[in-house]
This record gives C-alpha cells, sequence and structure tokens, in this order.
C-alpha cells in the first residue's frame, strides 16, 4: 500500500535533514542531497526536496502500517514545521 502528501514550505531542505537526522538514531536511514529514504518497522517513507514544498511518499505491507508510517511523519514534521502553522495534510492513496 502506498500514498503520497506534498508539504508546501519554503524550508524544505532544512526539514528534510532535521528528520533524516533524527530518524537515523532509530531506524535505517539513506539520505542524500534532494531527498531521503527513512525504513521504520510500520513502513518506508521517501522525502524528496520540491519546488515550494517537501513531496512526502509512504508505503507499507498493510493499512495499518501505511497509516502508522503516515503519523509518524506528520507528527515529526509538524514539530519541526511548528511555526508554519500547516494546513492539515492531504493524503492521495498511489495506484
Amino acid at each position: 500500500m502506498e500514498a503520497t502528501t506534498r508539504f508546501e514550505t519554503e524550508n524544505s531542505a532544512r526539514y528534510l535533514q532535521q528528520l533524516c537526522k533524527h530518524f537515523a538514531h532509530k531506524v535505517d536511514v539513506t539520505l542524500g542531497e534532494t531527498s531521503g529514504e527513512c525504513r521504520f518497522s510500520c513502513g518506508t517513507s521517501v522525502l524528496t526536496i520540491v519546488e515550494n514544498g517537501l513531496d512526502i511518499h509512504v508505503s507499507a505491507a498493510d493499512e495499518d502500517g501505511l497509516r502508522d508510517t503516515k503519523a509518524v511523519i506528520e507528527d515529526h514534521l509538524l514539530r519541526f514545521a511548528f511555526r508554519e502553522a500547516p494546513p492539515p495534510f492531504s493524503w492521495r492513496p498511489v495506484t
């Protein structure tokens, strides 16, 4: 199962770095200049810097894993971006 969303921000490079470095203390992470992959026990998240934002793609073996992976990313990204007061995440299934 897969889903995707975009987090609109001018600080996408900073958030990519923060998220990947934070998660690297607990899970397997690959970080490049414009993208990062975090492999959690519940699923995988790929974060990619795009113009004016951060594209987020999550995948998991089942609905529970997908829900949990989305929640981990949302929770941490909202903590790092607390000054921005972003709108709710709008996840779309990937078919």
